[in-house]
């Protein structure tokens, strides 16, 4: 019956994919399909799809996704940007270093890869063009840094990937061979995302200085500007100090993930009105209608995909494959580079939160048995998905960096796979060396 479990899912989910249809009604479709064979109650489809948005940290993901949309209408992005010219100043190809920059500013407040892309793209992507860079490498540096917006805290599927992880205990011949495992929670995943997010951007700084150099883009000034860089900060103090708010307000304790988001909106909205007053009413009502938008489509892809991840978990699926994988090998590094590689391939096809709330079920229990943290696993995944952002055909920064500056998404494709082997060889580096991931949450006492 286990076999033919999932022959109904994955076949069933793959040729709807196939015929066109939307990954939820695949998903839903797939799941329900095997409910029917199986002779379970489809009331229980629903209940278990019902059940699965009642969470509290779920909260938070309509909120931090209107608190990203608020700060671009209300110029806090803006003023971020400005922040990361100037301090990129003389650097060979200071524009893409203050693209990334910008991008990783801009991550510690969105939480989301296509409206980081969207929000920096706007104004760095024609701002190289006017200083002579190629069009296509313009938008490539954006659409790679754009995915630093689900890696550095906070993170909307940072928040995804714990709550379906919270529920999952470690098998018990794991518990046996390694002992109790650390405790997972959504504030550990956001604080442990802040080396990694720093790797990842280092491997695109660099890359950006390696091209510029070779293609001629110097920097935006001879030499740094301590005046500018003063007044570029004084001008951007309310709008550096969101982060500020959010990460350290999490991270003391204050606030939870969930309470923070609460926090960066009426935060924005004091900032937007009352200080900037850059914040018009017509664009809090276009925040609104992105928020419901953005949010309905990821909760109706959360609803499938835990009846989905329910079935498999029921037939033991998950727990057939770690055996088939610890039977091929104990290697550790050659597990994590199987499950990257496969990731990175799944992030090509597959939206990044579908994909967590699919894959979580059969990778966790895979990890537990190699000894993995569970924090550590999150924070690779998202990682490695971030990575499906750049890359076709799915890649939606590639569309959102195509529509922003102009060039073909094919253009940009052949100017951003440095990006994505940098990227690559970064994540590597953080599954190969846990601390990287694990030493802040440990020295911050999680």
């Amino acid at each position: 019956m286990e076999a033919y479990v999932v022959e109904i899912l994955f076949g069933g989910f793959f040729a709807l994919l196939l015929l066109g249809a939307p990954i939820t009604v695949s998903l839903a479709g797939a799941a329900m399909v095997a409910f029917l064979v199986l002779g379970k109650n489809p009331i229980a489809f629903v209940q278990i799809a019902f059940t699965s948005v009642g969470s509290f940290p779920l909260m938070a993901l309509p909120a931090f996704v209107l608190a990203g949309a608020l700060m671009e209408a209300a110029g806090i992005s803006k003023r971020l940007v400005d922040i990361a010219e100037t301090l990129a100043g003389p650097i060979t190809g200071g524009l893409g270093a203050a693209t990334v920059l910008a991008c990783l500013f801009f991550g510690a407040i969105s939480g989301s890869g296509p409206a980081t892309t969207a929000a920096v793209g706007m104004l760095m992507i024609p701002a190289m063009v006017n200083r002579k860079y190629e069009r296509s490498y313009a938008s490539a540096v954006t659409a790679a840094s754009g995915g630093l917006g689900i890696i550095i805290p906070p993170s909307i599927p940072m928040v995804i990937f714990g709550i379906s992880a919270l529920g999952m205990a470690p098998p018990s011949d794991a518990v046996e061979k390694y002992g109790e495992f650390a405790s997972l929670s959504i504030p550990k995943l956001f604080v442990a995302g802040v080396i990694p997010g720093f790797i990842m951007a280092a491997a695109l700084l660099i890359t950006n200085y390696m091209i510029s150099n070779k293609r001629g883009y110097r920097g935006l000034t001879e030499k740094w500007s301590y005046g500018e860089i003063g007044q570029a900060l004084r001008r951007g103090t309310w709008s550096v100090l969101a982060p500020v708010i959010i990460l350290g307000g999490i991270y003391t304790g204050l606030f939870t993930p969930t309470e923070s988001a609460i926090v960066a909106i009426f935060y924005t909205l004091f900032v937007g009105l009352v200080l900037h007053r850059e914040l018009k009413f017509a664009a809090i009502l276009n925040s609104l209608k992105t928020t419901t938008w953005i949010t309905g489509r990821v909760l109706l892809i959360l609803f499938a995909a835990v009846v989905f991840g329910r079935l498999l978990v029921e037939q033991r699926i998950p727990a057939t494959i770690a055996e088939s994988l610890l039977n091929l090998t104990d290697n550790v590094y050659l597990i994590w580079s199987l499950i990257i590689v496969f990731l990175l391939f799944v992030g090509m096809f597959m939206e990044t939160l579908a994909a967590i709330m699919i894959l979580v079920p059969v990778l966790l229990p895979v990890m537990y048995m190699m000894g993995a943290d569970p924090t550590h696993v999150g924070i690779v995944v998202i990682c490695t998905l971030s990575v499906g952002f750049q890359t076709p055909p799915l890649g939606e920064n590639l569309f959102v960096a195509s529509g922003i500056g102009g060039s073909t998404v094919e253009q940009i494709v052949a100017r951003i796979h440095p990006f994505v082997l940098a990227s690559t060889a970064a994540i590597f580096l953080i599954a190969f060396v846990p601390q990287l991931s694990l030493w802040l949450p440990q020295m911050l006492g999680y």
